[in-house]
């Protein structure tokens, strides 16, 4: 497999500074996860942009709609901030040929209790196994785009 891996931003990708929650979106961490867990196939990592979710604009969408489209590769990882990540999912949906799956965390991937390796390692399964389409890889389950809403007050992705 070789795989292409987009990343956005978002709660994965954040650095915290105090406990005033002051953060910044900082370099990607998939990568270095990548590496401690010793994977042994092909992957490329492109730094698409480094927005909190809610900050993604229909242009940021295109833009990574596009950079989608724009590969060869037919595996794509998205790692995307939660808030909004079905409205980016939907916004792939016209896209044929690949496999996608989105996925994101609830604590930033620095933080030790942090679900983003879980999360990481969930989608990356879910590539090797699934039929071309979008999904949204969250919680431990793989949902298909457009039947999928996150509950904040669960803290958790659910079917609708």
């Amino acid at each position: 497999m070789n795989l292409q891996i987009f990343t956005t931003g978002g709660t994965f990708d954040k650095v915290y500074y105090d406990a005033l929650s002051t953060f910044t979106i900082g370099e990607p961490m998939a990568a270095e996860l990548l590496a401690e867990a010793r994977v042994s196939f092909d992957y490329q990592v492109t730094s698409l942009l480094k927005k909190d979710s809610l900050d993604l604009s229909d242009d940021d969408r295109a833009l990574i709609r596009d950079s989608v489209a724009g590969v060869a590769a037919r595996h794509i990882l998205i790692i995307h901030g939660t808030d909004t990540m079905t409205l980016t999912a939907d916004a792939l949906a016209a896209l044929s040929g690949k496999v996608i799956v989105l996925t994101g965390a609830m604590q930033p991937a620095r933080m030790r209790q942090s679900d983003a390796p879980f999360n990481l390692g969930l989608a990356i399964g879910a590539l090797q196994v699934l039929d071309e389409g979008v999904y949204i890889a969250m919680n431990g389950r793989i949902f298909p785009a457009g039947s999928v809403k996150k509950n904040r007050d669960a803290g958790q992705f659910q079917s609708i």
